[in-house]
């Protein structure tokens, strides 16, 4: 632990500037934003807790999707990475057994009373049950949890489609883990109790992928075949040497409401295995259900059939892609990225609503990125789909015009400009 009236001489230590460095890159402009961000929360959580002298330092970054776009939810494997945006802490321990946790811009703040970990119905789709979540789910698997006094801040944008969400939780699970056990968890670990208490307590189904993503670290490809226990591995690859940059736009939400739009993905998907006589596509044969298809087109819907070729194809292709990154044939990469897009548009078909064809935001934002791109790099729907953002992956040279051209159609808060980091979720080691 730090005191906190040392934070900004800490960091301009060399360990506290080799610390950001491993975060955030060695870019020297990059680092004095960062040191600054980081000064400035220490005076928010100063005003919050006078009391506590004592600080430590966590960060956890958000995730992109990067292959198998909807193939989670049919046990099949994805593709993902941690960027270099992310939700930055300060955390002391209390002896109250009481969670505070306050956050910069929320009016309020979160108050987890640690004796009482039950669900409470109230605190349903709000941060605190996150929180509660997550230190029950600590508990219950034997790990000690105490009481914390928490300030955060930050840069992962809401609805950017790289899950704010989840990398609120793991951060959560991370200091709860750092200060109390002595980091015993596993970044797996700490993704299976944040997916559960996102279930469970905050009351939103969810996959394994975003909060594994914001734990582990880098590329990582994630095989979810056997329920429970998905097999996480890390893919070692540079992309900062890439010649690209990674943009996440936000072409803008629809007027819709698209929950039937996200559902009727994992139905389509279920029906045909159903029909193939199984739970998930994941446990049908590929050849199988090619043979099979003259009686689905009886007994499903061709939406369906499209949507069941988009499984098999993007689950082979995250092999394909891993392969590409480990052997650094990055434009064999980009390669698969384009096809992954144009499968999700044309098969999986969730670039927009049926129900509204005449919002397209997404469409038109991919049509815009295949004009400025003009046969270089790659881009693709991201996440969900249906409205939301798409992901590029733009050469160096051409990242200005492409920034320029797509803040001036979507607005000027639209693009977020990232690399990939090689840091999951971590406290930092200053002293």
């Amino acid at each position: 632990m730090i005191h906190r009236s040392d934070l900004v001489r800490v960091l301009e230590s060399r360990n506290g500037r080799a610390a950001l460095i491993s975060i955030y890159g060695d870019d020297p402009a990059t680092l004095a934003v960062q040191r600054e961000r980081w000064s400035r929360l220490a005076a928010l959580f100063a005003g919050q807790y006078p009391e506590q002298q004592q600080i430590r330092l966590f960060s956890t970054p958000g995730r992109t999707e990067v292959g198998g776009n909807h193939t989670d939810h049919q046990s099949g494997r994805v593709l993902c990475a941690s960027v270099d945006l992310d939700i930055i802490a300060l955390a002391a321990p209390n002896q109250d057994d009481v969670i505070r946790l306050k956050s910069e811009g929320f009016p309020g703040m979160d108050i987890v009373d640690l004796r009482q970990l039950d669900p409470v119905r109230e605190e349903r789709e709000h941060s605190a049950s996150l929180i509660r979540g997550i230190a029950a789910g600590m508990r219950n698997r034997g790990h000690a949890i105490g009481g914390l006094d928490i300030y955060t801040t930050s840069r992962v944008p809401k609805g950017s489609g790289l899950s704010s969400s989840a990398a609120f939780e793991i951060l959560v699970a991370t200091m709860i883990d750092s200060l109390y056990n002595e980091n015993s968890l596993s970044p797996v670990e700490r993704a299976l109790i944040a997916q559960e208490a996102e279930n469970q307590y905050f009351g939103k189904p969810c996959g394994l992928m975003d909060q594994c993503g914001c734990s582990v670290g880098g590329f990582i490809a994630i095989d979810f075949a056997i329920t429970g226990q998905p097999q996480v591995d890390q893919v070692h690859f540079d992309f900062a040497h890439s010649g690209h940059a990674l943009i996440i736009t936000n072409t803008g939400g629809s007027h819709a409401d698209l929950t039937d739009d996200y559902a009727s993905v994992p139905r389509d998907m279920s029906a045909v295995a159903a029909a193939c006589d199984h739970q998930v596509l994941r446990q049908v044969s590929e050849d199988d259900f090619w043979e099979r298809l003259p009686h689905l087109r009886g007994t499903v819907d061709d939406q369906a059939i499209l949507r069941a070729i988009h499984f098999f194809a993007d689950n082979e292709r995250v092999l394909r892609q891993k392969e590409a990154l480990q052997q650094d044939r990055f434009a064999d990469f980009l390669e698969e990225v384009s096809a992954s897009g144009r499968s999700s548009w044309t098969c999986l078909q969730n670039v927009y609503s049926a129900t509204f064809p005449r919002e397209q935001p997404v469409a038109v934002g991919l049509a815009l990125s295949d004009r400025i791109l003009a046969g270089r790099g790659a881009c693709r729907v991201h996440g969900g789909g249906f409205a939301g953002t798409i992901q590029a992956y733009v050469p160096h040279d051409l990242v200005d015009t492409y920034l320029e051209t797509m803040s001036a159609v979507f607005g000027q808060e639209a693009c977020s400009l990232m690399q990939i980091r090689q840091i999951g979720s971590t406290e930092l080691q200053v002293d």
